[in-house]
């Protein structure tokens, strides 16, 4: 799953993808060129496991992340951010909402729903010229015969020309399974799950920007990532009146906009969280371990994260009555601590 962190020049994007992480952008970063790095998911059900078994190794979920070139109203230069960000699984689009003189605005001032405003409708550009250009191959197609699927697909091609005409994103448009496969390869960028965060001043933090929308104060950001000292980290965050980072939230509820969610395998050797979709049957979330424990699924042993925090121990949990045996057709909830049974 990648993600895409997209916007206009001077929002924070460098800042915020070296925040996520912990990739500087060099400084040979060619004009056009996206660059990608991966972030942990920092999860406190993780640290909680870490501290009850005391394993050689932990391990988080991780979100990938690819920095994509600015968005520009300039038409010769707008389109460079289009390829990248049309290969990922989600669009974060990062809007300005803080004032510094030190940094210059390309509109000459700060106008966050301006700005908003402008990036929606170069999305809605960007697909409505895919669409007609596949449109305009389907018309010369057509002239020496067309097959179903042919006309399926320019069936489809319509009714997003038309959506996107009312200026409204495709997601909107709903299509069943056969003609979500239809137009798959077309990578359409409204029809991408987005979420927007607004870089706020520290003033700021804590305004409502409307539904659907993140605050973030990479800035603050900065100052947090920069103190080692854990103690101090936490005095500086209570003194802001942070009780999470921002990033740790922004992180957690871009994994959920793709529909992720995790499970959890724990022991001596390794606590680790494993990435999923929602609804994953038990074989499935055990292929992502190894293919052969889906191969070869018999059961899956499942403790509930608050019924092994409560007991304490997995005996504890044994002896409560709380252990789950469960076959393939059990659906793997978010938290759930699994250990899958197999035979090869």
């Amino acid at each position: 799953m990648k993600i895409a962190i997209l916007g206009l020049a001077q929002t924070g994007k460098k800042t915020l993808f070296t925040l996520l992480t912990d990739r500087p952008v060099p400084a040979s970063r060619k004009p056009g060129e996206a660059i990608e790095g991966i972030a942990p998911i920092h999860d406190s059900r993780v640290d909680a496991l870490h501290d009850l078994y005391q394993p050689a190794k932990t391990t988080y979920a991780e979100n990938q992340f690819v920095l994509c070139p600015d968005i520009s109203a300039n038409s010769n230069t707008s389109r460079q951010w289009m390829d990248p960000a049309r290969r990922c699984d989600l669009l974060c689009v990062l809007i300005r909402a803080f004032d510094s003189p030190e940094i210059f605005h390309p509109s000459g001032s700060v106008d966050p729903e301006r700005d908003r405003a402008m990036i929606e409708a170069e999305l809605l550009l960007a697909d409505m010229q895919l669409v007609e250009t596949r449109l305009q191959r389907i018309t010369k197609e057509k002239k020496s015969g067309q097959s179903s699927a042919q006309a399926l697909e320019e069936d489809i091609l319509q009714r997003f020309n038309m959506a996107l005409e009312e200026e409204k994103f495709l997601s909107t448009v709903t299509l069943d399974p056969q003609e979500e496969q239809v137009i798959k390869s077309l990578d359409l960028v409204t029809r991408t799950p987005l979420l927007f965060a607004y870089n706020v001043s520290e003033d700021d933090l804590g305004k409502d920007f409307g539904p659907g929308v993140f605050n973030v104060s990479c800035e603050i950001e900065s100052e947090i990532a920069a103190i080692d000292d854990e103690e101090e980290r936490q005095e500086f965050m209570e003194a802001m009146g942070i009780t999470q980072p921002s990033l740790d939230r922004i992180n957690a509820a871009l994994y959920d906009a793709l529909g992720l969610m995790s499970f959890y395998t724990s022991g001596e050797d390794e606590c680790r969280a494993w990435t999923i979709r929602k609804g994953s049957s038990a074989p499935v979330a055990g292929g992502k371990i190894h293919s052969d424990i889906e191969r070869g699924f018999i059961r899956v042993e499942v403790m509930k994260y608050d019924d092994l925090m409560a007991a304490g121990s997995e005996q504890g949990v044994k002896q409560a009555g709380k252990m789950q045996l469960n076959g393939k057709d059990y659906a793997i909830e978010d938290g759930d601590i699994c250990h899958f049974l197999f035979n090869v």
